[in-house]
């Protein structure tokens, strides 16, 4: 019995429509994520930059802004955000594709010479052809979530390198500032032991100098050892190696921006454009589509169809569409629909978990960054002026000779004490920030307004020489004290070295103090306990 052609055209013809959608674009969305960095204040995913302005950028001082640049070039771990870039294309490709169809042929012999009987099958998996349509649609979905959380992937590394800068410059502003100290300890010690040998001073004066020197040398050398850390992990952050990683480092960090931005205003900006808290929104909804799907679909299971063509062994051929169907008896997709409701139950936790973190993460990084600004101007107001004032009194205390030398140089150590905790302050403020802006995700407002820098160590310890403007410093005057005259100590210092240098100390000259005949020993006890304290000087 043969078929009416119309239906064999109407068979075809589906076929042909239904097969038809397999041809949708396997890159539904943007591959591109530069617009979601940028539009966040990050840095281009893709650059153009060649070899040789690599290498320029490389002569020149590592600032925070080209470290998060050259890390976008070279970190191995945004080449791994890449690679699931790609893969998430792959899976775009796989949803919107069906599966090939089912070529069947069969050979029925009849009786002996009667013939056979030629059966020639072609199907397609019917589940896939009616979802194509939608599959893309979520395959599109998920895509964007995909894109949303690599970038924020990218965000979050650039994050961890301009952290590891902050850590990095001021661990090496912290070891300079203890290498200053660890000298100028060093320095006391050695006058210390002339003053021993002169018989000026008692041993345990002497011991406490020493051990003082060998505290803050072992300081100095701990310091030393973070600051090398710090350097590389940021090296390893940033992604160099070999002659690449002997970069040149910056030498001071920025001052807090003049007005910090309001809670309220980051977390609006947070819950509007944080892309973690966007991409988990992106999965709610693909996994909503989803049930949606789940649950209109779950009666057809594996039905197929397709066109068939059987030939007899008399010469009469039978063909037309197929149809197998799936009787939902047992298995009515019970399973699928209770997966596909669960997953949705938890993407609206983890949306809900989302914000919630984002919000107060936002509010606890903020009041961080406002405490630790009041710590920066608590230095800047009191602390070091009140440091400065000390070593100034004490100054004119050793001038007069109510004071040794060494209270002088303890006093110039504990103005240095509050130097490098100012700059840690500093340090821990810029820290906090760039984990607020990791939170909110996106650069700060305020980040508009970065751009006058700390002094450097070397202006801090030579405030004379370097001529630094202190107005960043809320008023502080650096000024060296006046100096210090070890001739008005009666001839009774033991001589110095001619090279020895305590320019360590600014404003404290120890040069010289050297009598040109052995001083004269005391009879009364009580003036020669009087002459040690004060170095040889009576008041």
């Amino acid at each position: 019995m043969t078929l009416f052609p119309r239906r064999d055209l109407l068979a075809l013809a589906l076929l042909a429509a239904l097969a038809g959608c397999a041809t949708t674009s396997p890159r539904p969305g943007d591959a591109d994520i530069d617009e979601l960095l940028t539009a966040r204040g990050g840095p281009p995913a893709v650059s153009d930059q060649t070899p040789e302005s690599v290498r320029a950028w490389l002569s020149e001082p590592m600032t925070a802004e080209r470290a998060v640049r050259m890390a976008m070039l070279r970190s191995p771990r945004l080449q791994e955000e890449y690679a699931r870039l790609g893969l998430a294309h792959a899976e775009v490709l796989e949803a919107v594709q069906v599966e090939n169809p089912r070529l069947s042929l069969s050979w029925l012999a009849l009786d002996p010479g009667s013939g056979e009987d030629h059966t020639v099958g072609l199907s397609l998996p019917l589940a896939d052809l009616l979802v194509l349509p939608m599959r893309a649609r979520l395959a599109d979905a998920e895509f964007e979530r995909a894109r949303l959380e690599i970038a924020a992937a990218v965000l979050g590394v650039a994050s961890e390198v301009e952290a590891a800068w902050y850590a990095a410059i001021g661990a090496q502003q912290v070891a300079q500032m203890r290498a200053a100290v660890a000298e100028g300890a060093a320095t006391s010690a050695e006058l210390a032991q002339r003053f021993y040998d002169a018989g000026n001073i008692s041993e345990l004066q002497l011991r406490q100098e020493q051990a003082m020197a060998s505290s803050a040398r072992i300081d100095s050398l701990r310091a030393s050892s973070e600051a090398a850390r710090a350097r590389l992990e940021l090296t390893r952050a940033i992604g160099l190696s070999g002659k690449d990683a002997d970069w040149a480092p910056a030498d001071r960090l920025p001052m807090p921006v003049a007005e910090e931005d309001p809670a309220e205003t980051l977390v609006t900006l947070a819950r509007e454009g944080n892309l973690e808290l966007l991409a988990a929104r992106q999965e709610v909804e693909v996994l909503a589509d989803a049930l949606g799907i789940t649950r209109r679909l779950r009666w057809i299971g594996g039905s197929e169809i397709g066109y068939e063509q059987e030939d007899d062994a008399d010469g009469q051929r039978l063909r037309g569409p197929t149809l197998e169907l799936e009787l939902p008896i047992f298995n009515q997709g019970q399973a699928k629909l209770a997966r596909a409701e669960a997953l949705l139950a938890g993407a609206l936790a983890r949306v809900a978990q989302a914000e919630l973190a984002v919000e107060q993460g936002v509010r606890l990084n903020a009041h961080t960054v406002a405490t630790l600004r009041d710590v920066i101007v608590a230095h800047q107001q009191a602390l070091i002026p009140q440091r400065e004032a000390v070593v100034a009194r004490r100054q004119e205390q050793q001038n007069y000779m109510l004071i040794g030398v060494f209270e002088l140089i303890r006093a110039k150590v504990d103005e240095y004490d509050a130097y490098q905790s100012y700059l840690e302050a500093v340090r821990d403020y810029w820290l906090a920030r760039v984990e607020l802006a990791r939170i909110v995700g996106q650069r700060l407002p305020s980040d508009a307004a970065i751009g006058e820098r700390t002094p450097s160590v070397q202006e801090i310890l030579s405030p004379g020489e370097a001529g630094m403007d202190h107005s960043g410093h809320g008023g502080m005057d650096h000024a060296a004290p006046e100096t210090v005259d070890h001739s008005k100590h009666g001839g009774s210092a033991p001589a110095e070295p001619e090279a020895m240098d305590h320019s360590g100390h600014e404003g404290m000259d120890h040069g010289e103090p050297a009598p040109e005949s052995e001083p004269e020993p005391e009879n009364d006890a009580e003036e020669e306990d009087e002459h040690a304290h004060h170095h040889g000087a009576t008041p």
